[in-house]
């Protein structure tokens, strides 16, 4: 019981991790540049490490901003903008500046379109509905900063209290076109809704999918990823090589359920998400999701349905059953990458790392019993004088497990159950 109540606590700190970060005050570094042009209401934008200062006056309703982000490739482009209607990049009047390949800096005016998204090339454009001066793009040479600077009268239609701010950063350009910026979560996620007036930014409390992905992440790693896997560990060396352990069932099917359920739970999460992302979707996670779920739910079911073990087909329907298991593990690995990718919450990669880390661990763990597995057969077979060259005895039970590099009966979902064996 209290194990049970170990793994709750757990599991619930788990899912209360996403909701700890919310800071929104921009770098001292940037603060600093910010304050110099005497700009002083700032916040941390939370995609693509952008940065975003303003000044709002609400009688003339002139908007001062600067909006600055790092352009680390040798072209590249950054994008500042409003959008009337919603915080999309659909309908958003931007301003970009255009990082060329000789180091010359440009800027423009632009009107982002349904066709934009479609892929057609996006053009500069005169008039964009705002009433823009003092446009410049420029380098911040001490903090390695791009940084877009201009003044803008809001009109009208424009509420000051619920302004949807929208930026962007792409990687080539050419001329004063810019090209498709990359396709990953954090760039369709550039958007927020800020109060000019109070300096708030309020779309953080409107908006609970960026958490639900945190959570949908760590579900599908704890139940899929790690559970599951800890479950075939234990059915393959605990049954009787390389240590005989009487509660190895109990234990794996534990394993395997309570896994199965927190992965259909973040997976369930994952296709919410999906059915709310109106402007972008994930075709081959969203794919990897769904053949994952199908499939290990078919392997829940020989929990009741596999074959006894005296039948003549259970040999068959075990081949079958590892094959599928083992298979469904490569799959999750594969798509909780494939989802650390699009998801991307931290610089430097820290998800892909730990979850590395991870498979590390459990490859370890694996190589060692292994080791030990072998060991104990072999010595245990010479111990008793077989003379077969490496064949095993055929008095040994436990050579029939090995011959076949599996535990008998073991597979990546479920184990037979002991009055099977």
């Amino acid at each position: 019981m209290y194990s049970s109540q170990s793994l709750s606590s757990f599991f619930s700190f788990l899912l209360l991790l996403p909701l700890l970060a919310n800071a929104h005050t921009c770098t001292e570094d940037f603060l600093a540049e910010v304050k110099r042009i005497n700009i002083t209401q700032n916040c941390n934008l939370k995609t693509l490490q952008a940065e975003f200062a303003w000044n709002f006056n609400n009688v003339s309703r002139q908007l001062e901003i600067a909006f600055g982000a790092k352009l680390d490739t040798e072209t590249g482009w950054l994008a500042w903008g409003l959008n009337p209607q919603a915080p999309r990049m659909v309908g958003t009047r931007a301003l970009i500046g255009i990082k060329h390949l000789n180091g010359s800096l440009e800027v423009n005016k632009y009107n982002i379109t349904a066709i934009t998204k479609l892929g057609c090339p996006l053009s500069p454009a005169d008039n964009i509905g705002l009433d823009v001066r003092n446009f410049s793009f420029e380098y911040l040479v001490n903090i390695r900063y791009h940084m877009i600077r201009a003044t803008l009268l809001l009109p009208k239609e424009y509420n000051s209290s619920s302004v949807n701010v929208v930026w962007q950063i792409g990687k080539a350009a050419t001329d004063r076109v810019p090209f498709m910026h990359p396709r990953s979560l954090k760039n369709f996620d550039s958007a927020e809704i800020i109060d000019l007036v109070s300096h708030q930014v309020i779309s953080y409390k409107a908006h609970p999918r960026r958490r639900l992905r945190m959570v949908h992440g760590i579900l599908n790693i704890v139940g899929w990823g790690t559970l599951l896997p800890v479950g075939v560990i234990v059915a393959r060396y605990f049954k009787e090589f390389p240590r005989e352990w009487t509660r190895w069932y109990v234990f794996h099917v534990s394993c395997q359920i309570t896994g199965y359920s927190l992965g259909t739970i973040g997976w369930g999460f994952g296709l919410w998400l999906g059915a709310q992302s109106k402007y972008y979707s994930f075709q081959i996670h969203r794919i990897l999701g769904i053949f994952i779920f199908t499939f290990a739910t078919i392997q829940m079911m020989a929990l009741r349905l596999q074959p006894r073990g005296s039948d003549e087909y259970r040999v068959y329907w075990n081949m079958y059953h590892h094959f599928l298991g083992y298979s469904i593990l490569t799959l999750i690995s594969i798509n909780i990458f494939e989802g650390i990718k699009i998801l991307e919450p931290m610089p430097h990669h820290v998800w892909k790392w730990t979850y590395i880390g991870l498979l590390g661990a459990l490859g370890s763990v694996v190589l060692l019993l292994e080791a030990c597995t072998w060991f104990k057969f072999l010595r245990e077979k010479y111990s008793k004088g077989d003379p077969s060259e490496g064949k095993p005895s055929t008095n040994n039970q436990n050579a029939g497990q090995l011959s076949g590099g599996q535990a008998s009966g073991a597979s990546a979902t479920v184990h037979s159950r002991p009055d099977d064996t």
